[in-house]
């Protein structure tokens, strides 16, 4: 198969163990993000199949009929909004989802909690500089930890506050209270005392219509003057401009953020910029053992659909749209 693999910008994925799954197909790699669809079309119009990692590129119909050729996407992880499912089926291309892990996420996630709250990474920066013990961190054991979203992430980043002597407090729908009450998780119902209560909130909710943007202003001005707000999840999940302006206000004292609105992003984002912010890049997710599980598991739906026993497809009826052409 003709195959292309977008937006690989670190130029990593051709050092992974799977990446020989594909010998002996025509494999174009790109390391750039193209946002345009005509400029990203006139680079990949001849192939047959798109590899996408995670929801860095949109595909809509103004980039689908430019792909004359293209029979399937492949997706690293699973299939998001990013991709219009509808288009796709109507022009017979398939969509096969793939599966992740919830580890990397999770522990980027306490790497950040632990790194803000002891202002590592400015303490780093500031010894370099030469001036030595610029400021008071805090240590979590005994303050509260609030998880927004009582998922597979929560869920582990739950326990790794429980065995650093955190108090976890969870707050989301009718699963995360489920999930929260096998564990002994004390389940906080109503928001803004939820908000209130966290010495430390993390955000851990799929981005979907139902909570784009359902973290407000409200929300954030209920928080302590002292808390930490971490993102890990999506930036969409909070209402534009809420937490730039939030922490110019001082509730939260401070954010520790892996997802911006716009991606790839850099210093000219405020928040990026920020004093009180701790930024990384969206690397939750970036990581050997993640990359391996999330690129193996798409290559191997890449040969199962040429070799005619296709898997993993979450828009079947593509391809009886393809056969019946």
């Amino acid at each position: 198969m003709r195959i292309a693999i977008l937006d690989d910008y670190q130029d990593c994925v051709r050092s992974l163990d799977c990446f020989a799954q594909l010998d002996g197909h025509d494999v174009l790699v790109l390391n750039e993000s193209i946002a345009d669809p005509a400029a990203l079309a006139a680079r990949i119009a001849d192939r047959e199949a798109l590899v996408l990692i995670r929801e860095r590129t949109r595909v809509g119909a103004e980039l689908l009929d430019r792909l004359p050729a293209l029979r399937l996407i492949s997706q690293t992880g699973r299939a998001g909004g990013h991709i219009d499912e509808a288009e796709c089926t109507a022009r017979g291309v398939a969509i096969a989802a793939g599966t992740g892990s919830p580890l990397a996420p999770a522990e980027l996630t306490w790497a950040l909690v632990l790194a803000a709250s002891r202002g590592l990474v400015a303490e780093a920066q500031a010894l370099r500089a030469g001036r030595w013990q610029s400021r008071l961190g805090r240590t979590v054991r005994g303050r509260t930890l609030g998880i927004l979203g009582y998922g597979n992430i929560g869920r582990l980043v739950a326990g790794y506050g429980t065995a650093f002597g955190m108090r976890v407090l969870a707050h989301g729908g009718a699963g995360s209270r489920e999930r929260a009450g096998a564990d002994g998780i004390a389940f906080e119902s109503e928001r803004g005392a939820f908000f209130a209560a966290c010495d430390v909130l993390s955000v851990h909710l799929r981005l979907a219509p139902s909570t784009r943007g359902m973290i407000d202003a409200a929300d954030l001005a209920a928080m302590r003057p002292d808390a930490l707000f971490v993102n890990t999840s999506r930036a969409e999940l909070v209402a534009p401009g809420a937490l730039l302006a939030a922490l110019d206000a001082g509730r939260p004292a401070m954010a520790a953020l892996d997802v911006f609105e716009r991606e790839p992003a850099d210093e000219s984002d405020p928040l990026i910029a920020h004093p009180r912010v701790l930024a990384t890049p969206h690397i939750g997710y970036v990581e050997r053992d993640s990359y391996e599980l999330y690129f193996g598991t798409a290559f191997q739906h890449l040969l199962a659909f040429a070799g005619g026993k296709p898997t993993g497809i979450v828009n079947p009826a593509a391809l009886a749209v393809r056969s019946g052409r």
